[in-house]
């Protein structure tokens, strides 16, 4: 199971959020910039939180922001923002969150897939703080396992 590209145009390193919903926005505009989602994804993912919660707030520090497939996902796609200062999203374990991932995908299957190598990068209990802390692009892909 590999996970999509994470070129440099979906990673945004220790940016400042005002909020939650800040942080998502700015992982969108990521997918988004890198060609994997029209704008509209964004409001999506948005949304999910809004109906169901913090859910998506998977690990301590650690948020995966996503929706269901649709119109608006152009290509499989993954972004990651750091954020300078943690912001919470409500999570009664979870907060306050440092790292959110964006996951963008065609299908139910890429979904299952995605979230399944996800998952195998951060049994490391390391990764989500190493995240936070990595310093450019290139440290954030090494630590995901993924290429440009």
């Amino acid at each position: 199971m590999t996970l999509p590209p994470l070129p440099d145009s979906a990673i945004d390193i220790a940016v400042s959020a005002a909020d939650w919903r800040a942080a998502v926005e700015l992982c969108g505009a990521a997918l988004t910039r890198s060609g994997a989602t029209s704008p509209g994804y964004t409001g999506r993912m948005v949304q999910v939180i809004d109906e169901f919660g913090a859910y998506i707030v998977i690990a301590p520090g650690l948020a995966l922001a996503h929706a269901r497939p649709g119109p608006d996902v152009l290509r499989e796609g993954l972004s990651v923002v750091t954020l300078a200062e943690p912001v919470s999203f409500g999570h009664p374990h979870n907060d306050p969150v440092s790292v959110v991932v964006g996951l963008a995908v065609k299908s139910s299957d890429e979904h299952v897939h995605s979230i399944a190598a996800l998952a195998n990068v951060f049994n490391d209990e390391t990764v989500i703080p190493a995240l936070a802390a990595a310093p450019d692009a290139d440290t954030v892909r090494a630590l995901l396992g993924v290429t440009e």
